[in-house]
């Protein structure tokens, strides 16, 4: 997979280039995306890859980001625990929720990182727009937020990057109908106080197939008005490759 996605349709072009857009079917193992990205990582950094728009869904995991605590995982033995490289604490991947990893150029959009976090968050928050659906901010706490009809506020989107070489990769992960009982074991975010949420829980039956029309809709609107290009064949998956790290790569610290 990594050697696939690192090629990329488009390599050699220009930085004016719009991303390409990639949708991978069924459950991708965590480690053969990590590996995938940090592969794509450098091809965009040496320039023969363009950047990538990559959606896909995940077999139940969790993940520690570089500000994990430990006590936050309540039940180790539940779900695989991954340790990454992005920023933020312990999160929960699995089937239902839309995981979209940008692995964007900063060079050319912007050495910026607090704008690629808010902009990763308004992307999340005009597509639920389309949805019907009213996604917020609340300061010091990083994701997109809903109010619940009690009035209590819950999180339905994470996000959590890296940028290596000014490029970034992992993203955001979109609750569309994920067992929210599965996050039960960990404390999301490090965030105890507010509950998780998703569109299945607030009512709505929407596919991930829609949500990702919504996603593609709206990307031009948030990035630049750089709109992805038609997807190109989806990586095929191989064994579990290894992590890999370098010290000129580091997180962007937020709390999710």
């Amino acid at each position: 997979m990594a050697g696939d996605l690192a090629k990329g349709p488009g390599a050699g072009k220009t930085a004016v280039d719009a991303p390409e857009w990639r949708v991978s079917p069924g459950l991708l193992p965590y480690p053969d995306a990590v590996a995938a990205m940090e592969a794509r990582v450098a091809a965009i950094r040496a320039g023969t890859a363009r950047e990538l728009v990559w959606l896909v869904e995940h077999p139940p995991l969790y993940t520690a980001g570089t500000s994990a605590d430990p006590a936050e995982l309540l039940d180790p033995d539940r779900f695989p625990v991954f340790k990454t490289g992005r920023g933020g604490r312990f999160t929960y991947h699995g089937p239902g929720q839309r995981v979209a990893y940008l692995l964007l150029d900063l060079e050319r959009r912007g050495r910026d990182l607090r704008c690629h976090v808010h902009r990763l968050e308004e992307w999340v928050i005009r597509t639920l727009a389309r949805l019907g659906v009213r996604g917020e901010r609340r300061a010091e706490r990083i994701g997109v937020w809903v109010v619940l009809p009690d009035g209590r506020e819950a999180k339905i989107a994470a996000v959590g990057v890296r940028v290596r070489h000014w490029v970034t990769y992992h993203g955001l992960a979109l609750n569309v109908a994920p067992e929210l009982g599965h996050f039960a074991g960990i404390v999301p975010c490090g965030l105890a106080a507010w509950p998780v949420t998703s569109l299945a829980a607030l009512g709505l039956s929407v596919s991930l197939a829609e949500v990702d029309r919504h996603l593609r809709a709206t990307f031009a609107e948030v990035f630049d008005g750089t709109a992805p290009d038609p997807e190109g064949p989806p990586p095929a998956s191989t064994g579990r490759p290894a992590f890999a790290d370098t010290p000129l790569s580091r997180p962007v610290r937020a709390p999710c």
